[in-house]
């Protein structure tokens, strides 16, 4: 794997860093106000129901615990079996959660579970992991775990776009679920709060490494 990798999934950085060099910024939508995270409250709401995960991160994800099971342990961490199908595709498994596991205003729709990589501070074992072993903090996360609330969507033109999930147009509402992304905490907007661009700073950041761009230039 290159020096230069930012995760351990290389084959997704390149993927990812073609669409940021294609795509274009949603600009208004950044300047809106976001909460910056705060595990306290939200107590990891955005990871209540796991994450599908490509072959490339399964195989990564399986390796970093089979080669780290000292630490894992010494994290009080241990499952079987860490991943599940659902609608034919793989994904983190979720065991049920109690309401003293809830972030605050869970949100009704959203099943009452958290991701198995979840430990009892909330935090991602995944990027626990990362840290101890001198990576990138989000080195063994799954991709679409540390780019949320972010969105890279395709437009009718063929061209990606940067965004962040809205009420009105929530890509993953259907009937009876009006959303995920506009409902975690860390995708409403607040009344009062920094722009998105501020808030989401790692996160662009990181994605705008992969593409060979400043975004948050770009933004501000």
């Amino acid at each position: 794997m290159s020096d230069s990798s930012s995760t351990a999934f290389p084959r997704l950085e390149l993927e990812l860093g073609r669409q940021v060099r294609e795509a274009r910024l949603d600009h208004e939508v950044f300047q809106r106000p976001l909460k910056v995270c705060d595990l306290t409250r939200c107590r990891a709401t955005c990871c209540h129901d796991g994450v599908y995960l490509c072959d490339e991160e399964r195989e990564g994800i399986d390796g970093a615990l089979t080669g780290n099971a000292d630490l894992l342990s010494k994290y009080g961490w241990s499952r079987s079996s860490w991943e599940e199908s659902r609608d034919g595709r793989m994904k983190t498994r979720t065991i049920d959660a109690d309401d003293s596991e809830l972030g605050e205003g869970f949100p009704a729709h959203f099943p009452k579970t958290r991701c198995v990589f979840l430990d009892g501070e909330h935090r991602c074992v995944l990027q626990r992991l990362s840290v101890d072993r001198g990576h990138h903090p989000w080195w063994w996360k799954p991709v679409s775990c540390w780019l949320h609330p972010l969105l890279i969507r395709r437009q009718p033109d063929g061209r990606p776009v940067i965004t962040l999930a809205q009420p009105e147009r929530d890509p993953a509402s259907r009937p009876g679920y009006p959303g995920f992304g506009s409902f975690t905490p860390c995708g409403v907007s607040p009344e009062e709060g920094p722009p998105a661009w501020q808030a989401l700073r790692g996160e662009l950041d990181l994605l705008g490494k992969l593409g060979d761009r400043d975004l948050v230039a770009e933004l501000s």
